[in-house]
């Protein structure tokens, strides 16, 4: 009788340590087989596979692990990785994870929404960009020859830029720019897939007397706007003064066609107040004294995400 209880409580202990589903197409909304799906851990080292399997005739996969923090299904389908995140406690069993055909075809993503935050010091001046894309809701685009993302880097910045990307079903992850054969224009090898995918770049521009900005815009379509802090203005062609967002008093232009150039006056961050104040109450060394020079900017990556959904409600309420 204790032999047969053993041999229970390992086959419910095997039952309850699996993580197992359907690996289901989206386009075509039946199943996907033959389809590498892995259990990953991120960790402080990066991401760690911890098993890997294939799902069968049926879309069906199970591996024999127990879910213990935070971890990522990953389904690799048609060259792209699609996420499911389980968090702890959650079911690891009935899972669904769905992937998408893939195309190379342009505009079958499109941005929505395009922001360029101005945040000028004393000594430099930190540029933080929003990109948000809308995917296709059947496809995903995936370029690898020309890159999904396509920008304009000031050839002040040197080269010098991050890329941070907010992906539906995954973490925030940073990827590389690369130089394309155009003068100044970058691009990000990174798939889009259906839902919105929005791209964080930081740089900065180095001092001067007059600061001048120029930029180019390179999607065709979705909105496009230049933001500065309460204390700096700007003067240039091709602006339109669309308002003030209510809670930072940063000012809000629309960019009127492909390419604008701008003279800045005045310092300015969208940091918050008590932010800094904390930083002087306690002493603690700042950002820029403990982080390599491309992490500079991350009050203003931060002031970005908050200034989208911000400018986001704002540009809602006055079309109505």
């Amino acid at each position: 009788m204790k032999i047969l209880l053993l041999l229970l409580v390992l086959v419910l202990a095997s039952a309850l340590a699996a993580v197992d589903g359907t690996v289901i197409n989206g386009t075509t909304g039946k199943p996907a087989p033959n389809t590498i799906v892995s259990l990953v851990q991120p960790g402080q080292g990066g991401m760690q596979t911890l098993a890997s399997v294939k799902s069968d005739a049926q879309g069906n996969f199970r591996i024999d692990k127990s879910v213990q923090g935070p971890q990522l299904v990953q389904a690799l389908y048609a060259g792209v990785l699609y996420n499911k995140v389980l968090m702890p406690g959650a079911p690891s069993t009935g899972l669904e994870v769905v992937v998408f055909d893939s195309t190379s075809k342009a505009g079958v993503a499109k941005v929505s929404q395009h922001y360029i935050v101005l945040q000028p010091s004393a000594k430099d001046m930190g540029v933080s960009e929003g990109i948000l894309y809308q995917g296709d809701p059947k496809l995903t685009f995936n370029d690898p020859a020309n890159g999904t993302l396509r920008f304009y880097l000031p050839p002040e910045a040197k080269g010098l830029v991050s890329v941070t990307i907010n992906a539906p079903g995954g973490m925030p992850i940073q990827r590389p720019a690369e130089k394309t054969n155009q003068p100044n224009v970058y691009k990000v090898l990174y798939p889009i897939k259906p839902g919105e995918t929005r791209f964080d770049l930081s740089y900065v521009i180095p001092g001067a007397t007059p600061l001048t900005f120029a930029g180019k815009i390179l999607h065709n379509e979705g909105s496009s706007a230049l933001v500065v802090p309460n204390g700096v203005t700007i003067t240039g062609g091709n602006l339109t003064l669309a308002g003030q967002e209510p809670k930072t008093q940063a000012s809000i232009y629309h960019i009127n066609g492909a390419s604008f150039k701008v003279e800045v006056t005045g310092t300015g961050s969208l940091r918050p107040a008590e932010a800094a104040a904390s930083d002087e109450d306690t002493g603690a060394p700042s950002i820029e004294q403990v982080k390599p020079r491309i992490y500079e900017q991350l009050y203003p990556i931060l002031g970005m995400t908050f200034t989208i959904l911000a400018l986001g409600s704002f540009l809602l309420y006055r079309k109505k």
